[in-house]
């Protein structure tokens, strides 16, 4: 009788070994993160005392410092369930990003198949994953079109319905927030306001050999209910061509802002052209230029980026970022941020960093 129990326990822990193995292979978990930090200079940093030269230490020169998890299990019949737990984080101190939010950069569930998924939580526009590919600093935290762009290019939105499909060479993205911005009070489903901070926008891309082409467009309302029939639109288009050691990207972004001014309207275009250039394997030169045209004032604005990169291995590298920002009347826009510069003055930024991938 003991030797039948003892085979029969063996015999159950067998096949329990062999489904949690099926398990693991037909699931997996990844942890995954950026650590980017500099020392960094600005001139003309608005400030308590009226301003002045800005020293630090700055977390994400190039990226944004970042970890998260991200899941995905298999559930047959080419049906994939997956996640993402992103979390941003300044590296200087510590502090969360994304107004303080746990998972501030993407928190979202869904699932996937060969026709694309579909993913529910807090997720990026379609300009944050489409022009990544064209602005030659890559929507960086800053040095980039996130520094010039009044709304903030890489835009994320809360409660949000998205679909992503890739077929070969073509990308298409598309989602709906019912409330952007969950840290403003009543920011979003509101009952009887369905317009309170609703947030949509779409986008496609294709790349074939050498070229990549895409176009975005991104609208949401105002966060509260007086507001809510006021809209910021934004809608972009970009390209890339690489060819040998060397690619040149260019784009345009339109904008109709109703909603920073209670008593006017902005509009502006945005216009950059750049190059990357890799001397060796190793390192790279990026040259940059940004221009804001405002159409309804004389606040108009260039931005030049120069950055050195040198790949210490496959995940750390080191750079040094060179900016100066030229604006005009009162513009207020820096290497950094687009409006943390002493009206119509200009910017010098400097920043020596180190970027560090898992």
């Amino acid at each position: 009788m003991k030797k039948t129990l003892l085979a029969l326990t063996a015999a159950a822990a067998a096949c329990s070994a062999s489904g949690i193995a099926s398990a693991q292979t037909a699931s997996s978990v990844t942890l995954y993160g950026i650590a980017d930090a500099g020392i960094s200079y600005q001139s003309h940093v608005q400030g308590p005392n009226g301003g002045g030269a800005l020293y630090g230490v700055t977390s994400g020169g190039l990226s944004g410092s970042r970890w998260g998890i991200r899941g995905v299990e298999d559930l047959g019949n080419n049906l994939k369930g997956i996640f993402v737990l992103e979390s941003g984080f300044d590296i200087d101190t510590g502090k969360s990003g994304q107004g303080n939010r746990l998972f501030g950069r993407q928190a979202y569930v869904g699932l996937q198949n060969d026709l694309g998924a579909i993913t529910l939580g807090r997720q990026q526009n379609a300009l944050y994953d489409l022009f990544g590919a064209y602005d030659p600093m890559a929507v960086g935290s800053s040095y980039s079109l996130n520094s010039v762009d009044t709304q903030g290019f890489n835009g994320r939105a809360d409660n949000a319905v998205k679909y992503t499909g890739k077929f070969g060479g073509l990308i298409a993205t598309g989602f709906y927030s019912f409330g952007r911005d969950g840290n403003v009070a009543n920011g979003g489903e509101v009952p009887g306001s369905f317009r309170v901070g609703k947030n949509f926008g779409g986008g496609v891309a294709y790349a074939t050999g050498p070229v990549s082409v895409g176009v975005a467009y991104d609208q949401y309302q105002g966060s509260t209910v007086a507001t809510s029939g006021a809209a910021a639109k934004r809608a972009a288009i970009g390209g890339s061509y690489a060819f040998g050691d060397a690619k040149v990207f260019a784009g345009y972004r339109w904008l109709r802002d109703e909603l920073t001014s209670a008593t006017s309207v902005r509009q502006d275009n945005l216009y950059w052209l750049g190059a990357l250039y890799k001397i060796t394997p190793a390192f790279s030169l990026t040259g940059a230029a940004y221009y804001t045209d405002a159409r309804k004032d004389s606040n108009d604005s260039w931005m030049f980026v120069l950055n050195a990169d040198y790949a210490l291995s496959k995940r750390t590298d080191a750079y040094l970022l060179l900016g100066y920002v030229n604006n005009k009347g009162q513009a207020t826009y820096g290497v950094t941020n687009a409006m943390n510069t002493l009206a119509g003055q200009n910017q010098t930024g400097v920043m020596a960093g180190v970027r560090h991938r898992f």
